[in-house]
Parts: structure tokens; sequence; C-alpha cells
């Protein structure tokens, strides 16, 4: 018999094994996602039927506000989804007015009193309110100019307001702290809370040293041992704000506290209310390994966009993380 294997035969022969390999692939793929839809629930319960929680709660000034806050980033459709250029318009067409109402029912629902998000969404959360919803809002007053942004959150509902981070932080960047300042005077004129976000620490030490006085501070928390965060050793200040590199160790959106460990140390020292946000990384981390870690590493609050159908779990999660903490020494004393 001939050693000589013919074209057709090759082309018969490759087919065959690239369709095994392909259907063994094909296979294991299924397996998986077979795995994990099993492991979620096909849809998000109605608020009417879930069993209501209590999470604990805290206080900036005279607000009571769940040590939860829903944050508006999905509903927005901010999904920080590094380079899957898809994600966000698919999560903000996922967010009817439908969809968003009922998120605010089960997160009502789920001890969740407060919600935090920009201005954008201010008519929604009216239209939740004027239905008998309580939820109370934190604008990030990031929608055009900031004093007009401030005032119009306020004129429609906004029981506190900030900076948000990214705006604060090219503030300081860009060495623009009188306008800063101004900015933080003119809040302090509207008599209901005012604070300060940033994702660069740079940003809160320089407020600081300013002598800026907010009523409570909105900084980035969260662990950076996820696959997609940038190496330690290429990390700069002000980064989430320096637009995406395309080489790929850079920053490309796809980390927002790049030194927790000084954070925390720094955060440690301040004496106002700690709203942390990013806590699970935009999706990277999971709640159970985000919620305990930060409150016992000192925030106040965890702010987080959630999608309904994680409401449940993830009130859940943050119950037990707030009775473990409760029965351990925070690195910083509870400041709300």
């Amino acid at each position: 018999m001939s050693e000589n294997i013919d074209r057709r035969g090759f082309l018969k022969n490759s087919l065959l094994a690239g369709g095994t390999a392909l259907a063994a692939m094909n296979s294991f793929e299924e397996k998986v996602l077979s795995a994990e839809i099993d492991s979620t629930k096909k849809a998000a319960p109605l608020a009417a039927t879930v069993s209501p929680a209590d999470i604990p709660k805290g206080k900036i000034k005279d607000l009571e506000i769940s040590r939860v806050i829903c944050g508006g980033n999905l509903i927005g459709g901010w999904a920080h989804s590094r380079d899957l250029i898809y994600v966000s318009p698919l999560i903000k067409a996922y967010h009817t007015t439908e969809k968003i109402l009922e998120t605010f029912h089960l997160a009502e629902k789920r001890g969740i009193n407060t919600f935090l998000t920009n201005p954008v969404s201010n008519s929604v959360i009216n239209e939740y309110r004027k239905a008998g919803g309580k939820l109370l809002w934190i604008s990030d007053c990031a929608a055009g100019n900031i004093k007009d942004s401030i005032k119009g959150s306020i004129d429609t509902g906004a029981d506190a307001v900030y900076v948000q981070g990214g705006i604060c932080d090219k503030m300081v960047r860009d060495n623009q702290m009188k306008v800063l300042e101004d900015t933080m005077s003119f809040m302090k004129d509207q008599l209901v809370p005012c604070g300060l976000g940033a994702h660069s620490l740079d940003t809160v030490k320089k407020c600081v040293e300013a002598g800026f006085d907010p009523d409570f501070w909105v900084k980035t928390l969260h662990r950076d041992d996820y696959w997609s965060a940038t190496p330690e050793k290429n990390r700069a200040p002000f980064d989430e704000i320096s637009g995406s590199k395309k080489d790929h160790d850079l920053n490309h959106d796809n980390i927002w506290c790049g030194n927790a460990k000084d954070t925390i140390e720094f955060m440690g020292k301040l004496k106002k209310p700690w709203i942390a946000f990013k806590v699970l990384a935009a999706g990277a981390i999971h709640p159970r390994n985000a919620f305990q870690w930060c409150f016992e590493n000192g925030a106040d609050f965890v702010c987080v966009g959630m999608f309904d159908f994680q409401i449940v779990e993830n009130t859940e999660i943050a119950e037990k993380a707030l009775k473990a903490v409760a029965q351990k020494t925070r690195v910083r004393p509870w400041m709300a």
C-alpha cells in the first residue's frame, strides 16, 4: 500500500479530525455553559415574591443610609467592560424604565434604601417615588456644567450630592484647586449633604491638604487579585481618567483602585463617612470576596451596581458580611 496520501484523502482526514476536535470543544463549552446556567436563577424574582431583608444603616449628617447602596452605572449603560464594545449598549437596552422600576422595588424590599447615580436617571427615580417608593438618591452631578448639575439634581429630588470621581480627579490633576474649592462652597450652600469623589488616592490627599471638608468621601476600593488587573509595576496616578492604552499591560478601563493598601491606610485617618465604590472591580470580583473585605478595611458603605437578578444574593452576602465584621475590630472605626 502506498505511503503517499493524495490531496483528497488528506482533506478528508483533516476535516474528520477537525470535526472531531470541534465537536469535543463545543461539547466542553456546552458543559461549562450548562453548569453556569444551572447554577444561577433563570430570571429575577419580583419584589412581591421575596422575603424582606434588613441591611444595617449608617448616617451621613441627617440621612440614614443602608450600608449597601445601589450604583447607577449599569442603568446608565457605563459597564466598564474593558474592550468588549457591545456590553454597554446591551446593558442599557436591558434596563428599560419598567426594568429599572422593578430593580428599585426589589432593592427596597431587600433592605437597600439608597441609590447613587448620574442625574440622567432623575426622571425614573422620581417616577418611582411618585408611585410610593422611598429610595434616597445621591447624585454624582456629572451632567454638564458642575454647578448647574448640582442645582438641577437637588431641584429634582437629590438627597445628597457630590463631585463625581472622574471630575474631581481631573480638577486635581490639572491643578484647578480653586475651582474645586468654589464648587465645594457652592455645594455646602445647597444645605444637603455634599461630598467629594475620587479614583486616585492623590485626589483625596490633595483635597485634604487644601483643607476641604466634605460631609462624606466617595473613593474606590477593591482588591487587585483578579486576572485583568493592570500589573502593579505599570500603575500610575490618574490612570482611571487618562484614557485606555493599547499596551496590554497598561490601564484599559480595568482597574480603579491601584493602591488598595495605601488607600486603606490613608482613608483610615479621615473622620468622615466613606462610600467605597468599584468594590467589585466592575464585575471581576465576586461579592463574597469583596463586601466583608471592604467593610473590614474601613468602608462605611459600599456602592454596588447590580442587575435585578443579583440583588437577592448580594443582599444575603452583605447581611452575612456585616454580621461578621460586627464581631471583629475594623482597621477604622465606623464614621457613619
